[in-house]
């Protein structure tokens, strides 16, 4: 894929503003969703000024070689509630979150000490084009559900029917996602290069201007179902991060060697699994701008980023980092892999961290919006997944195998609970399709 801006390319300020503020909406709803849905009182704030600290860690250690944005990881969602339901107190419960999140990045720091003297070509024969490319596509088909969520969120959903059952909210809702997918779609097909290189900004506009209209509408006639935006969120703006480690500081002599043990256990295995996804998502930014990260600045530097940055964000956010499918898609779609452009994100999320109004701002951008793009951000990693497959021999069997399983355990949806572990289906997939690879990689090639 060529790019309009290469890793190194350094486009005008001005631009670099716009570019940024593009990235830092395509990361932005799932980097806050996390510490909302974990609860006892975590800062949405804080979350993204972890995320830019994080980020910033991340560039150092790779050199600025590697376009992509660190945000709140949703893999350790079950770790993180286990780290509060085990403790004595909410402050011991962020301490734990602090000490959770060191284990993982030891974990990192680990494996980056042994691939730094067994080299990468082990991981290339252990996960070839065929293994990696299909997976790459079940990060971005796993979360379709989502994109459709959220464009239907105002929908009611028929569980026993398995479908969305549309009243006059849910329909401008769907109305304002659409607006919001052919905003993209147009500006980036049919704009011009300016435009090409920010379809996110004039899509979220687009629906955005759609919803604000129809909320207004209903302001002023007391109609409730055409309330889309909720300008409530003003009236609580948090004004400044409140930051976990303050909190954990007086958590810290409550904890025990049992509770550390059990935050161990709850971190330790899923950073293996978050390994994983870390080598899908690099291979995958790697193939759409055609340098092999990996390599170079190596595997071993993107994990030391990735970990230390995790770190980072946990002791500022509570929220372990890691690499976003979504940030890699903003890149591959709008031909902008400019390290720059990571930078100047990484920097406005730590200002705007403290500037309520901004961060409240951005948190009134309805889902419906936020799905159309989702919609668009998520098929184009899919789709990127898929691409590194094009030059797989299909008509051979023993490729034919590993794709088909990797693909049906992903959509699938195969997640195991093991013990206090939970594999997600990206690590299902991806280790399912490892051992079949495995398995018939010794047969014959069809002809």
């Amino acid at each position: 894929m060529k790019m309009i801006y290469g890793v190194q390319d350094k486009p005008k300020f001005g631009q670099v503003l716009i570019f940024a503020f593009q990235q830092l909406l395509a990361i932005l709803a799932a980097t806050i969703a996390v510490p909302a849905i974990i609860g006892n009182g975590m800062s949405q704030s804080a979350a993204l000024f972890g995320a830019g600290v994080g980020t910033i860690i991340y560039l150092l250690f790779t050199k600025f070689r590697s376009p992509v944005f660190l945000g709140s990881s949703f893999a350790f969602i079950g770790s993180m509630l286990a780290a509060f339901a085990g403790a004595v107190s909410v402050e011991a419960g962020y301490a734990g979150l602090i000490i959770g999140a060191a284990f993982a990045g030891l974990v990192y720091v680990i494996i980056a000490i042994i691939v730094k003297f067994a080299g990468v070509k082990w991981i290339s024969r252990l996960m070839p084009s065929v293994v990696i490319g299909p997976t790459v596509a079940i990060i971005g088909l796993s979360l379709a559900g989502n994109a459709v969520g959220d464009v239907l969120k105002f929908a009611s959903f028929d569980a026993a029917n398995s479908v969305y059952v549309m009243d006059a909210k849910g329909w401008i809702g769907f109305l304002c996602g659409i607006v919001t997918i052919l905003g993209v779609m147009l500006s980036s097909v049919y704009g011009k290069k300016g435009m090409k290189l920010i379809p996110f900004i004039i899509g979220i506009l687009a629906g955005y201007v759609v919803a604000a209209i129809f909320t207004f509408i209903g302001i002023k006639t007391g109609n409730e179902t055409l309330q889309i935006i909720n300008f409530g969120l003003f009236k609580n703006m948090q004004w400044y991060p409140d930051f976990t480690f303050l909190k954990a500081i007086k958590g810290f002599s409550a904890i025990n060697g049992q509770y550390i043990a059990t935050v161990a256990v709850a971190y330790i295995p899923v950073a293996f699994v978050v390994f994983a996804e870390h080598i899908a998502d690099h291979k995958n930014l790697s193939s759409i701008i055609a340098q092999e990260l990996l390599e170079n600045p190596g595997l071993h530097r993107t994990l030391l980023g990735d970990g230390v940055g995790s770190v980072a964000g946990a002791i500022f956010g509570g929220c372990p980092n890691t690499t976003y499918g979504e940030s890699v898609a903003c890149v591959a779609i709008t031909k902008n892999a400019s390290v720059v452009t990571i930078i100047t994100t990484a920097i406005i999320a730590i200002i705007a961290s403290f500037v309520a109004p901004f961060v409240t701002f951005l948190a009134t951008i309805p889902a419906c919006v936020m799905g159309g793009v989702c919609i668009t951000l998520y098929g184009f990693i899919a789709v990127s997944g898929l691409k590194m497959i094009q030059d797989v021999n299909l008509s051979d069997n023993k490729n034919l195998f590993v794709v088909s399983v990797i693909l049906i355990t992903g959509i699938g949806g195969m997640a195991l609970q093991i013990g206090a572990v939970k594999i997600t289906t990206i690590a299902c997939a991806l280790i399912l399709g490892i051992l079949t690879n495995l398995v018939v990689s010794k047969g014959k090639n069809e002809e």
